[in-house]
């Protein structure tokens, strides 16, 4: 199968570009504009320009395409009444499935091309605003017909005719603050991540209402994509000061908030912080990438229909271990955390401590078999599991470069819950 991100040319030049002495000759840091708060979608008079306004002054034709899915589609009415006060004429698409596939994605461009919007609007999770990126590459790009092929090195061209907003319903991928999506190719069981700087929304819109009727269990799997997000990022190749700053603060935020987001969805300053947490660890990761959380963690959510927070949030603690013989970056996170030891080893074992501490108080499983994937299942696929994390696009911002032996190595110490000494 050709994919992008197994282009030899591409697989050698980009660890190249992430050196520091190519970084820093050119560095770019990408974010929308950000509008967040409790009143982003105002019933009355407001002081000053509206979001509405903000939108407005920047599509002319005034057609907005909304992609929603079930769950989110309860949210659409606000954001269609307000969008309609501003003069806009609406069309809402509500087909949008988990995960992204590709087939559903492709249905999504061919009605976003019948409607002809100039501003697209994702109401959802990280799946619904996955799906309206690769529509919005259809709708624009009649001539891509195969998104597995998109890659970062040339721009698109996107925003000839509609601009973009994504507006989250959950507190995890930071989608709407990237320039990259993950869509799943079913035919092939596998996810596929496409990245382009074009993929940046132009509006991230975050109203922490969106957020509170998240149920526990998805509550933790959202908010274990933060931590995976922020905390990779920090570690990644990429990572620079700039980036470090975002992520750092949403590490900061999660410790404090997810706890209580998850232990009272109604919590409005918890789900308020973890809203903007969310999206600061999308800007740092969408600037410096994830590693290997992501890598090991998109194969197993896509063989084992596991939740995409909770498969790349369970191998926080593997990756950090087998991360720790080439970077002491890991100490940023514990000052942050204000964790302690008198040496580097004990508070590295103290981080660790206060991650599974975590887990623990949101009854996240701390090993691959706690999911409930069978012993032999899980043997079944190992080769195709080594394969898909080896060749993903993430493992390339890894501080420690990884070989396919160690991957499968790192699988079975997860599956067994068993520390990676290597």
């Amino acid at each position: 199968m050709s994919l992008w991100f197994n282009d030899p040319y591409l697989r050698s030049i980009i660890p190249l570009g992430l050196s520091s002495s190519i970084r820093g000759l050119t560095t770019l840091f990408n974010t929308p504009k950000m509008i967040m708060g409790a009143n982003v979608f105002p019933e009355g008079l407001v002081i000053g320009p509206s979001t509405v306004d903000f939108l407005g002054a920047r599509c002319e034709r005034k057609r907005a395409f909304i992609v929603t899915d079930e769950f989110s589609e309860r949210f659409t009415p606000k954001v269609v009444k307000a969008l309609e006060a501003g003069g806009f004429k609406t069309e809402v698409w509500g087909k949008a499935l988990p995960e992204a596939p590709l087939e559903s994605v492709r249905a999504c461009g061919e009605a976003m091309t019948g409607f002809e919007p100039d501003l697209i609007v994702a109401v959802g999770g990280g799946s619904v605003i996955d799906t309206a990126k690769g529509a919005w590459v259809f709708y624009e790009r009649p001539d891509i017909t195969d998104l597995t092929l998109v890659t970062p090195l040339a721009l698109l061209g996107l925003r000839k005719k509609a601009l973009f907003a994504g507006v989250p319903t959950t507190s995890g991928t930071g989608s709407e603050c990237t320039t990259a999506a993950v869509i799943h190719d079913v035919e092939n069981n596998r996810k596929i991540p496409i990245a382009n700087d074009d993929l940046m929304p132009d509006f991230a819109i975050l109203s922490p209402e969106f957020t509170m009727s998240m149920p526990p269990a998805l509550t933790a799997g959202t908010g274990l994509d933060v931590l995976a997000h922020s905390m990779d990022a920090v570690m990644s190749a990429a990572a620079s000061e700039v980036t470090d700053a975002m992520s750092l603060t949403a590490i900061k935020i999660a410790f404090r908030y997810l706890p209580r987001a998850y232990r009272n969805g109604k919590d409005r300053e918890a789900r308020t912080r973890m809203l903007l947490a969310a999206s600061l660890a999308g800007i740092g990761f969408g600037n410096a990438g994830t590693a290997l959380t992501h890598s090991f963690g998109h194969t197993v959510g896509s063989i084992f229909s596991v939740h995409h927070g909770l498969a790349v949030g369970m191998f926080i603690p593997y990756v950090f271990q087998f991360y720790r013989t080439v970077s002491d970056k890991y100490l940023a996170i514990c000052n942050t955390l204000e964790v302690g030891g008198e040496t580097p080893e004990e508070r590295f074992d103290g981080l660790m401590e206060r991650v599974k501490n975590l887990f623990e108080g949101m009854n996240v499983p701390l090993c691959l078999k706690d999911l409930g994937i069978k012993k032999e299942e899980f043997e079944a696929n190992m080769e195709k599991m080594v394969v898909y994390t080896y060749e993903d696009i993430d493992t390339i911002f890894s501080p420690r470069p990884i070989t396919s032996k160690q991957c499968e190595t790192i699988f079975r110490y997860a599956y067994e819950g068993t520390d990676v000494n290597f």
